[in-house]
C-alpha cells in the first residue's frame, strides 16, 4: 500500500490513539505510517466488543441467578475470554471453568483469589461480588 492510500477514517473506538502500519513511499521504500483506522477494521472491532459485552451480560444474568460465579462476569467485563484468562493465570481452561462453579469459587484460597484479582485489575472484594452491577 502506498503512503497516500493509508486510510484515515476517524472513529472513537481507538479513543484518540493512532495505529502504526507500514506503507511504501514514492521511491518504493517501506515506512512506518500512522493511521486512525479504516472502516472494515473499525466494524470488526465493534462487532468483537459487542460480542464480548453480550457474553458479559449473559454471565451477569447467570451469576445473579446463582448459576455461575462472579468470576465469569468479571472475566468478560475485563474483555478476556477463558483461554486468555487461563494463560494469564498459568492454569488450564478446565480449571478456570471449574472456578465458575459457585461452590468451588467460594472455596478458593485467598492466594488464588488475589491472583485472579490482579490479572483482572480489580480487588478481591469486587471479584467476589456483583453488588455494583
Amino acid at each position: 500500500m502506498k503512503i497516500k492510500q493509508v486510510p484515515q477514517q476517524e472513529d472513537n473506538i481507538y479513543e484518540g490513539e493512532k495505529k502504526l502500519v507500514y506503507a511504501t513511499d514514492e521511491s518504493g521504500s517501506i515506512n512506518a505510517v500512522q493511521t486512525s483506522g479504516w472502516q472494515v477494521e473499525i466494524d470488526s472491532l465493534k462487532d468483537a466488543i459487542d460480542n464480548i459485552n453480550e457474553h458479559a451480560l449473559e454471565a451477569l444474568s447467570r451469576a445473579k441467578l446463582g448459576k455461575t460465579s462472579a468470576l465469569e462476569y468479571h472475566m468478560y467485563h475485563q474483555r478476556l475470554d477463558m483461554a486468555m484468562l487461563a494463560q494469564a493465570m498459568g492454569k488450564f481452561k478446565w480449571q478456570i471453568r471449574r472456578h465458575f462453579n459457585i461452590n468451588t469459587f467460594e472455596k478458593l484460597s485467598d492466594t488464588i483469589l488475589l491472583e485472579y484479582a490482579d490479572v483482572l485489575g480489580i480487588d478481591v472484594k469486587t471479584l467476589k461480588s456483583l453488588s455494583k452491577y
